[in-house]
């Protein structure tokens, strides 16, 4: 282990990079959960990485705007259909979630089959990079994600089903570039299940603590031992989602008791 690469200057835009994704992966996840489409992000991101990897099958690699345009209309597509099948086929839904998922990964896997890179490409799809994420690079993000939560927070009621998906679709686009799928994954529902057992603006205020912590400890040790820092990420947010979990239930079951017992 070094400490030379844990600097601000390496490990900053990443730690960035994860806040963003956070700033709406943690509501947007409370959402699915209590809806119990627990998949749809899976689907979305890997149908999203299904786009970028079509454009990179087209020649389309060097233009980043056909690449964003090919990305967000694959996961637009795919929202629009779940939204139109869980309106006709409520009870369906989730098979069909995860049949969209088996698809766009073997999809992915189709196309990228004559690519000689295409195994590491897939891998960091899956996993991040966001290591190598620059400040630059989280310049459009950062304007995407504050007109998202702008619409999200003002209007969460009004926007309906239909305005929920098409939400859900350019936050999971714009982060799976970034963060890969595993770790999309994992910011949605991690935080979410974590702080079940609260509501309102406690919950959120967690979930975005725990969400925090762990990118933060997941990028730190991920510098320190020259690990895929996708993947230790995802296993901090696992570990501190389950402290956090278990001591909210300890203290909800305390409070509980205390007022049973004053009754």
């Amino acid at each position: 282990m070094t400490w030379e690469f844990v600097e601000w200057g390496i490990i900053g835009p990443a730690v960035i990079a994860g806040m963003l994704v956070l700033s709406t992966h943690v509501p947007l996840g409370q959402v699915v959960l209590k809806r119990g489409i627990i998949f749809i992000d899976l689907a979305i991101a890997q149908i999203a990485a299904l786009g970028v990897i079509g454009a990179g099958f087209f020649g389309w690699q060097e233009n980043p705007y056909m690449v964003q345009v090919a990305a967000v209309s694959a996961a637009l597509l795919a929202a629009a259909f779940l939204n139109w099948t869980e309106k006709h086929w409520p009870r369906s839904q989730e098979a069909l979630i995860g049949t969209l998922f088996i698809l766009a990964a073997t999809g992915s896997v189709l196309l990228l089959a004559e690519n000689p890179h295409g195994g590491d490409y897939l891998k960091d799809l899956l996993v991040g990079q966001i290591l190598w994420t620059t400040w630059t690079s989280l310049i459009p993000m950062a304007i995407l994600y504050a007109v998202l939560l702008t619409i999200w927070f003002t209007n969460q009621k009004r926007i309906g089903r239909a305005g929920f998906y098409v939400t859900f679709a350019f936050a999971i686009t714009a982060a799976v570039q970034v963060v890969g799928v595993y770790l999309v994954f994992a910011s949605l529902i991690l935080p979410a299940l974590a702080t079940r057992r609260l509501s309102g603006r406690a919950r959120l205020l967690a979930g975005y603590g725990i969400g925090a912590s762990s990118y933060l400890l997941g990028i730190v040790l991920s510098a320190l031992s020259d690990l895929p820092t996708g993947a230790v990420t995802v296993w901090t947010l696992a570990l501190i989602s389950v402290l956090a979990g278990f001591t909210t239930g300890v203290l909800t079951n305390a409070s509980a008791n205390r007022v049973t017992n004053h009754r």
